[in-house]
C-alpha cells in the first residue's frame, strides 16, 4: 500500500475519519441501532462481522473483521476497534490487531508528530479496508439485532 503524507496531517485526518463515518453508515445503514453484532456477507468473499463493544449516549465502539476458517477454526483479521462519534459523525481507529491502542504506544502526550503519523496509518488502511468493502457489496441482515426505534 502506498504511504500518502499530506501537509496538513490533522485536518486530512479529520476529514478522512467524517469519510470513513459514512462509508460505514453507507456499509450498514442500521449500524448505529446495532445492539449486538451482524454479519455481513458477499459473494466469493470471507464473512465481514461487526461487534458492538461500548455503546454511549454519543458514541460507539465497535469491532470490525473478516472471519477466515482455517481447519475448522476461526480465525479474525484485520480486528480493528473503531470509535464512532455519532454527533461529529467521524470514526476514528483506535487499535487493530497488529498494533497496540494509541494510548499504550505513546506514553509521552509530547510526541504529537508521531502520535498523528500513528493515527494517520491506522485511520487510512480503514479507509482503503472500507472502499473495498463497498466494492464488494457486503450485504447485512441486522433487523433481529437492532434496538427498536420509537
Amino acid at each position: 500500500m502506498n504511504y500518502i503524507n499530506p501537509v496538513n496531517k490533522s485536518f486530512c485526518l479529520e476529514q478522512m475519519c467524517a469519510s470513513n463515518y459514512q462509508k460505514l453508515l453507507k456499509l450498514v445503514p442500521e449500524l448505529l441501532a446495532l445492539k449486538e453484532a451482524v454479519i455481513g456477507v458477499a459473494l466469493n468473499n470471507m464473512p465481514l462481522h461487526i461487534s458492538v463493544l461500548e455503546n454511549t449516549p454519543y458514541t460507539l465502539m465497535i469491532e470490525l473483521n473478516h472471519c477466515f476458517n482455517l481447519d475448522k477454526d476461526e480465525y479474525f483479521e484485520p480486528a480493528v476497534k473503531i470509535r464512532l462519534y455519532m454527533d461529529a459523525q467521524l470514526a476514528e481507529v483506535m487499535s487493530d490487531q497488529a498494533r497496540s491502542p494509541i494510548s499504550i504506544a505513546f506514553k509521552d502526550k509530547g510526541l504529537s508528530t508521531d502520535i498523528m503519523n500513528y493515527k494517520w496509518r491506522l485511520n487510512y488502511f480503514l479507509q482503503k479496508w472500507l472502499d473495498h468493502c463497498l466494492k464488494q457489496d457486503y450485504q447485512f441482515s441486522v433487523n433481529d439485532n437492532c434496538a427498536t426505534l420509537d
